[in-house]
């Protein structure tokens, strides 16, 4: 008989390393992160920078929001998001699933996501994401 799934998140990165879906190392650490997050970093990457354009070149104004912050944080997106991963211990779906609450957020009128409100945004999205998914 086959052992149960287990929920830590080491045991799911072996996984993820056996599969291929990892990326082999970060720029901080030689820890191994899921491929999940250089997609979805890279994604909010291009996102910010289509937006902060838009507003610069345009006459759109941009509501501030609870999730902008005073200045931009030194922390890329990227790092950003592998600090989450490593401290929170949560499952790499619980980026993907944030990412759909992000992108359901923004579809409000008038809200942009910048580099003043991406990093906010992340850490909420994830974290509500962590909480419906791996809290059991």
């Amino acid at each position: 008989m086959s052992d149960p799934p287990t929920t830590d998140a080491g045991d799911e990165l072996e996984s993820y390393s056996s599969l291929g879906l990892t990326v082999p190392y970060s720029q901080k650490d030689n820890a191994k992160f899921p491929k999940v997050l250089l997609l979805l970093s890279a994604y909010l990457d291009k996102i910010v920078k289509e937006n902060e354009e838009l507003l610069d070149s345009s006459k759109i104004k941009e509501s501030t929001t609870i999730f902008h912050g005073q200045r931009v944080p030194e922390l890329s997106i990227k790092l950003y998001a592998e600090r989450i991963f490593k401290y929170a211990q949560c499952s790499p779906s619980c980026f993907v699933l944030g990412l759909i609450y992000m992108e359901r957020y923004l579809q409000q009128p008038n809200i942009y996501m910048t580099s003043f409100s991406v990093h906010r945004l992340l850490i909420t999205s994830v974290v509500v994401a962590a909480k419906f998914i791996d809290d059991s």
